[in-house]
């Protein structure tokens, strides 16, 4: 009975903890709705966190880096961040993984159309680098943050890009434009 009793316990120490703390890789954000798989009702309070881009233009094909960042001493445990046409719902363009806390997530078909957390560790900010696609109009990237499973906050929103059309951009999301000396 003794031997059970400490099997038990040990179990209990065991799994315990990960059911009470933020779940790991098995807790999704919806790609559509941008909310949690657990019930809990999003803040209405102003975020603590924004979305930083690198370029406000792009052509198909640039790469534009992307960071969601706390604004104070906040971290964060969960995300879902896409990118989004102004007046579209479905993420476009893709993403490279470069930051070990955050995976690629499939949404409408498309490999890698949105990221999300990797892990559960406490997140000040995470980067990456979003891919532009052809044939899009103005966008901005959406996230959602999930500083714990009572507080998260959905549709935070970065300045609005928009596509290069009178000029060409080269691949780093700069101007090629030439210069004439007269």
């Amino acid at each position: 009975m003794r031997r059970h009793s400490c099997f038990g316990f040990l179990l209990c120490g065991i799994l315990l903890p990960g059911i009470l703390s933020f779940p790991q890789t098995n807790t999704s954000i919806d790609c559509d709705s941008l909310l949690p798989n657990y019930e809990a009702e999003p803040q209405t309070s102003a975020p603590p966190y924004i979305i930083a881009v690198s370029f406000d233009n792009f052509e198909p094909g640039n790469e534009i880096q992307v960071t969601l960042e706390a604004l104070k001493d906040v971290g964060f445990k969960g995300f879902n961040l896409q990118a989004r046409e102004v007046e579209g719902d479905v993420p476009v363009g893709t993403f490279k993984i470069t930051d070990p806390n955050t995976k690629g997530l499939e949404c409408h078909n498309t490999t890698n159309s949105a990221i999300s957390h990797a892990n559960s560790d406490v997140k000040r900010k995470v980067t990456t680098t979003w891919i532009a696609p052809p044939d899009v109009k103005d966008l901005q990237f959406i996230a959602t943050v999930v500083q714990d499973l009572e507080k998260f906050w959905v549709g935070i929103q970065s300045k609005t890009l928009t596509p290069a059309r009178s000029e060409s951009v080269n691949g780093t999301g700069k101007s090629k434009r030439k210069v004439r000396f007269e």
